[in-house]
């Protein structure tokens, strides 16, 4: 490995900027032999469908956390049937008894490979709460039921797989794999732990969206390749020894000259004497003291100044960039200096443009047993036609008959909540430019928006319409990770290409971004006047301050696509914690309420924004949730449920919560030399009381909320009148309180001492929001009985909050 020194500020760049590399396309592949059997109804999950569908064997087995749904938002699906599509057999295992191997042997031995995924969820947050507790459920398993899946399930998954058929190889994928894919901050155990790679003894690990890399692993390792030289895929990561000679040919570049994060040495002057070299560290030099010291008796060349010649080009030339590996800190390193953590979690998230983006390594270890990860730039996003040819290939969109309750049918004890979340809903694209640090989407799906054709989504909603049980005519959801993201992208491919940017809409939205709305529109207009759809609404959160720059998409969205509420995030009120996770601030939300009100009034309807707001997170002060519950109470808001931050693995956020530093602004170890130090909301008693203040109409926080108030020299807001945040009196309490969405929920009292809120059960048949308070929504469906109470016009003003 040749090791270069990257000057950090080129003068120019080496040449004129290019698009991201092309990437062959998912259909130009010659199929794999056993294309002759045909798409199965679903991918066999035992060795009867397998006998059914006259395979003798699966060329790949897809071990997997949650519950095998048919369906193009659950991952197994998608990679699963994209394998299929290249001709290769493709088996399932779903939710494996791991305390033995026996039930990864079920489909037999994989001619391929293992593919081993914890699921749509990483698995610890599926399993435990933002405070550390065990969640009693688990909504991508039949009937809801928790515990089915073991703790970080991709270790454990990879390491029963490699005991079950040890020469397997397996290839980690998924959420859980893509944000833990270098040494990464553990929120459950409070420390630093490996990359992923290391603890699961992987072959190779697919980041992101794999559906591209997956399908070469699968056509290479059928080609007989071994897996060991299956180096140089877009989209993965892998193991060298330190001194593997394959690494032969690549330019290494420290990380700290790409962004220096601790003390930075004073240039030393080229010019200077030994002499004057000598003073300046307050002493002598004895090379020019005279005869009298035992080096002037030895000749010795005359000191050169050294020559400086200008660069005529004014360009600075740097080693090619897809030969160049940039080194990270050490795992030893970053897991002993959250200054080293936080400065290596900057440098990742600057090399995760796939137009620019340089390979990444990191040492595990020391001496002989020192392994090196190796982490390839992210994959080339897919096509528009890449995006339709995955979308539309043959799921069943439904979960596999092995979860059918005793009708037969997926609507009992087994249903699935997460598919009952999705089960009429329509993907439309994937990524996110938003850039929010606590997020983990553009870790995973990358920022670059991949969208499908209108006609393919078309097809869907159509095929929906005719196939799918249960169907009424309401399509739940038209969106991706954000809803109004739908081609829109930057304006010139060769910018895109070259920017580091984490985010194209904060500060403010770029002057290169695309906001073009028209294309959403026009879609949202053709779906909805399908025969057979009486109405469309759009679940997925929208980006308001880029929703803004189009009334006309606004006014689509309120008039027709709102059913009684509509839910959007500003996160926050204030400034300072709005800084730290990369949002706008709420004058956007503000114009946004204007014009959504504006188009409800002209549209006759009653409709209401829900804001979404999180508690505790890196940045955010005392005073900071005071003011927002103040903004809250003012706005006449009560939060039903309150989020508080979760540090998901390997996000900007999670870097500020372990290190106290700010990535955003650079890294370095002497604040006052550079970078920002961040407040840090730890402790259970302080993260109890960022939590109390969005609840500040619960009777139980406001114990807790008095003795802060007063701390803060706030008791001015102490008191019974309608300007105080809390009263000075204090009801009876039993510590809990009501949610609509906990079946257990126990009443809390409420203002009137002694009284306590009145639970109604819900009238059969009519549609209730999961939200406090609010109307049931207008979905084209069956009108409510008539005689049902109408909902108090004060009760729709409460919301729920995150």
């Amino acid at each position: 490995m040749t090791t270069t020194t990257a000057p950090a500020r080129p003068t120019a760049p080496v040449a004129k900027p290019k698009t991201a590399p092309a990437a062959k396309p998912l259909t130009a592949y010659r199929p794999y032999w056993a294309k002759r059997f045909g798409t199965a109804p679903f991918l066999p999950m035992s060795r009867a469908e397998m006998d059914k569908l006259g395979w003798d064997s699966c060329d790949i087995i897809i071990v997997t956390g949650d519950a095998y749904v048919d369906h193009p938002s659950f991952g197994m699906a998608v990679i699963g049937r994209t394998l299929e599509a290249q001709g290769f057999r493709v088996g399932i295992i779903a939710q494996p008894d791991w305390q033995s191997a026996d039930p990864f042997k079920v489909l037999g031995k994989p001619n391929l490979f293992f593919g081993v995924t914890a699921g749509n969820m990483d698995s610890m947050i599926n399993r435990y709460t933002a405070d550390r507790k065990i969640r009693s459920d688990d909504a991508y398993t039949p009937g809801n039921v928790g515990g089915k899946r073991p703790d970080r399930a991709s270790l454990v998954y990879a390491q029963r797989c490699k005991e079950a058929f040890n020469d397997v190889p397996i290839v980690l994928g998924g959420i859980e794999g893509s944000l833990r894919r270098i040494a990464h901050y553990d929120y459950w155990q409070d420390k630093v732990r490996r990359s992923v790679l290391i603890d699961s003894k992987a072959d190779l690990l697919v980041y992101g969206n794999a559906e591209r890399a997956i399908v070469e692993i699968a056509h290479r390792l059928a080609a007989r390749e071994p897996i060991a030289q299956i180096t140089d895929i877009r989209g993965t990561a892998f193991i060298r020894r330190h001194d593997d000679p394959t690494a032969a040919g690549w330019f290494e570049v420290d990380s700290t000259e790409v962004d220096l994060p601790g003390r930075i040495d004073a240039h030393i002057n080229p010019y200077q004497t030994t002499s004057e070299q000598a003073e300046a560290q307050g002493t002598t030099c004895s090379k020019e003291q005279g005869g009298d010291a035992p080096a002037a008796q030895t000749a010795e060349p005359a000191v050169k100044p050294i020559t400086f010649v200008r660069n005529t080009t004014g360009r600075v030339a740097l080693p090619p960039r897809e030969k160049t590996v940039v080194r990270l800190p050490s795992y030893e390193q970053v897991k002993s200096d959250p200054v080293l953590y936080a400065h290596a979690n900057r440098v990742l998230h600057l090399e995760t443009n796939p137009g620019n983006a340089r390979a990444l390594v990191q040492r595990h270890g020391e001496g002989k047993t020192a392994r090196e990860v190796w982490i390839n730039p992210p994959p080339i996003p897919l096509t528009t036609a890449e995006m339709d040819h995955v979308f539309d290939l043959p799921y069943a969109r439904s979960p596999h008959p092995a979860y059918a309750d005793e009708k037969g049918g997926h609507d009992g004890a087994t249903k699935i909540p997460a598919w009952e979340m999705i089960r009429f809903s329509v993907n439309i694209m994937r990524g996110c430019f938003g850039g929010c640090t606590f997020c983990s989407i553009t870790e995973h799906e990358g920022r670059i928006i991949q969208s499908r054709s209108e006609d393919s989504v078309i097809r869907e909603i159509e095929e929906m319409r005719d196939k799918v049980k249960g169907f009424t005519g309401v399509v739940s959801d038209l969106g991706g990770p954000t809803a109004n993201m739908y081609r829109i992208g930057c304006k010139s491919p060769a910018i895109e290409a070259a920017c580091r940017k984490p985010s194209c809409v904060y500060p403010g939205i770029c002057p290169n971004l695309n906001t073009d709305h028209g294309p959403l529109i026009k879609m949202y207009r053709r779906a909805r006047a399908l025969k057979g759809v009486k109405k469309i609404l759009i679940g997925s959160g929208l980006r308001y301050d880029l929703a803004v720059q189009s009334p006309e998409y606004v006014k689509e969205l309120v008039q027709h696509h709102v059913g009684g509420y509509l839910k959007i995030a500003p996160e926050h009120t204030e400034g300072g914690p709005l800084s730290k996770m990369m949002k706008p601030g709420i004058g956007s939300y503000d114009k946004f309420k204007a014009m959504f009100d504006k188009y409800s009034a002209e549209a006759g309807k009653e409709q209401f924004l829900i804001p979404y707001f999180i508690a505790a997170h890196p940045g955010t002060s005392d005073e900071d949730m005071m003011n927002l519950a103040l903004w809250l109470k003012r706005n006449g808001f009560r939060a039903d449920q309150v989020q508080t931050f979760y540090p998901s693995p390997m996000a900007t956020a999670t870097a500020m919560y372990h290190s106290g530093r700010n990535p955003l602004k650079g890294v370095h170890r002497d604040p006052k030399r550079g970078g920002e130090m961040v407040d840090v909301v730890r402790g259970e008693r302080r993260r109890r009381l960022h939590k109390a203040f969005l609840r500040y109409h619960d009777p139980n926080n406001w114990p807790l909320l008095r003795e802060a108030l007063k701390d803060m020299g706030r008791a001015d807001l102490i008191g019974n009148g309608k300007h105080h945040l809390i009263p000075t009196w204090q009801p009876a309490t039993d510590g809990s309180y009501q949610t609509a969405r906990r079946s257990n929920s126990t009443p809390t009292p409420c203002a009137k001492k002694g009284v306590a809120l009145k639970t109604t059960q819900p009238v059969k048949g009519r549609i209730l929001t999961q939200h406090t308070g609010l109307p049931p929504r207008d979905n084209g469906g069956r009108p409510a009985r008539p005689g049902t109470p109408a909902r108090p016009a004060a009760a729709a003003r409460k919301t729920r909050v995150r």
